[in-house]
């Protein structure tokens, strides 16, 4: 290009190599961003800086190679944007998955129902103590001084009692199963 040409005339011949080029840079976009759609996006950013630039576009002396840079630039740039976009972002695998009824299913809640009650039959068929003994371990979570204390009895007799709960509890449930 020679020096002496004016600028509108530059950007006049600069865009006329963009059109030209055209589909041979959307497919080097394609390549280089992996998106069809990050290509066209590059391609219109393409046109539009072309369009607005404010330097002395006849200093340019391969335009081509100007164009295949500027492209290529913004193309780098909005892949990284998209980059940085779909880290913070939440897959629709992750909405999914938070937005999945958390409740158990008819059979599962079934199950647990029948469990419960076999559990109940259980602790019913029990002596007062070691069931006692059991449900305050278990269910309140008290230490085996604890439940002593409460009882009225030694911690070494609240660990008979709740080995004794226990195997009971054991044995029903084979018997039920």
């Amino acid at each position: 290009m020679i020096a002496t040409t004016s600028n509108a005339t530059a950007r006049d011949e600069l865009m006329s190599v963009y059109l030209r080029q055209w589909k041979v840079l959307r497919t080097l976009l394609r390549r280089r961003t992996g998106s069809q759609d990050l290509a066209e996006e590059a391609l219109q950013e393409t046109w539009l800086r072309l369009a607005t630039m404010q330097r002395p576009l006849s200093a340019i002396h391969d335009q081509q190679a100007f164009l295949l840079r500027v492209a290529g630039n913004i193309a780098v740039d909005l892949a990284r944007k998209e980059q940085r976009h779909s880290s913070r972002c939440i897959s629709d695998e992750m909405l999914m998955e938070a937005m999945a009824d958390s409740r158990p299913s008819p059979e599962t809640f079934a199950v647990d129902r029948d469990q419960l009650r076999f559990l109940a039959l259980a602790l019913a068929q029990l002596a007062p103590k070691p069931r006692t003994a059991l449900l305050l371990n278990r269910c309140d979570g008290l230490s085996h001084a604890e439940i002593a204390e409460r009882l009225g009895v030694s911690p070494s007799m609240v660990a008979k009692y709740l080995a004794q709960a226990l195997r009971h509890c054991r044995d029903h449930f084979r018997a039920q199963g």
